[in-house]
């Protein structure tokens, strides 16, 4: 197992990429935060702003970066993430997932720095087979509204892939499930903070399509354990790191309906073109060969980050 060192982390004013610097911060890492702000938020890592192992640095990683110090861990979060993101930001998830992927390759190659890429469960489009292991290959439309984001992920697999196996570079590739919790922003425009912010409000929870399409929900602690425990490990392949407890959008409004003790009622609005039905991932890989599982019940992640939305004004 590699001891803490300097670990550059690019998205790191992001929703995960700011819990990640706290838990690498706290684990005795030096951490290098890169963000453009572009959906990530000084607010979320303004905390160490005195710490001197924590260095933030506006920047975009789609145009060159250079670093003069060692680097021993460079890890890419750098990415729209949600349909209101990349929908707003097509040609820059679209640029972070090219030319950013290849902006932070190279700088790991030259550092001789570990590199771990965040992908996501959207390469597997909406897929036909459910839970969804690694080796599916997915189902993505190429050319529709959410291809910008879809098929940027699938480049930088393929890019990370390809300096694994033409320079050796030590790579990683985690494919992220739908993560929830603290830190998320009111627009996110992603079912949690949708649902949360509309019962908080006494609006109604718009659910799209009859609600029977499903999503997977990890709370952001156990996504970052799996992401700490997959960067420290020697798999190069790609690992679904999230909660396979599935519950339909449907049943997730009533859940935070009865949460947030909301008045609100469900309404229902067309289904967006190429929204998955399914999202399950099977973790046995994670299981097996991280020691890894999702520790917190969907209740109790879901209160926590209830609590957080009632402390901002809503």
């Amino acid at each position: 197992m590699k001891k803490p060192g300097k670990a550059l982390i690019t998205g790191g004013a992001g929703f995960i990429g700011s819990h990640l610097c706290d838990d690498l911060l706290e684990k005795g890492f030096e951490v290098v935060c890169l963000d453009n702000l572009i959906t990530g938020k000084e607010a979320n890592i303004k905390k160490h702003f005195n710490n001197p192992n924590f260095t933030f640095i506006k920047h975009d990683i789609s145009e060159p970066f250079e670093w003069k110090g060692k680097l021993e861990f460079i890890l890419h979060f750098a990415s729209p993430a949600s349909p209101v993101d990349y929908l707003t930001h097509p040609i820059q998830t679209l640029k972070v997932g090219s030319f950013g992927a290849f902006h932070a390759l190279e700088l790991a190659r030259v550092k001789q720095a570990s590199f771990l890429l965040a992908s996501t469960s959207e390469v597997y489009g909406d897929p036909k087979i459910s839970p969804q292991p690694e080796k599916y290959w997915g189902n993505v439309n190429p050319i529709g509204p959410r291809s910008v984001y879809d098929e940027a992920k699938r480049f930088s697999e393929a890019l990370t892939m390809a300096y694994y196996r033409t320079y050796g570079l030590d790579t990683r590739i985690v494919r992220l499930f739908n993560t929830y919790g603290p830190r998320m922003r009111q627009n996110d425009g992603r079912v949690t903070p949708n649902f949360i912010c509309q019962a908080l409000r006494g609006k109604p929870l718009t659910v799209y399509g009859d609600g029977q399409q499903t999503r997977s929900l990890c709370y952001v602690s156990d996504t970052v354990n799996g992401i700490y425990k997959l960067m420290l490990s020697d798999l190069h392949d790609p690992v679904n790191i999230g909660n396979p407890h599935e519950k339909t959008i449907l049943d997730l409004a009533k859940i935070i309906i009865r949460l947030t003790k909301s008045k609100s009622k469900v309404k229902y609005d067309p289904l967006p073109v190429d929204d998955p039905k399914k999202r399950k991932p099977a973790i046995e890989k994670a299981k097996k060969l991280l020691g890894w599982e999702p520790k917190v019940n969907l209740r109790d992640g879901l209160t926590e980050t209830i609590q957080w939305f009632s402390n901002y004004e809503i």
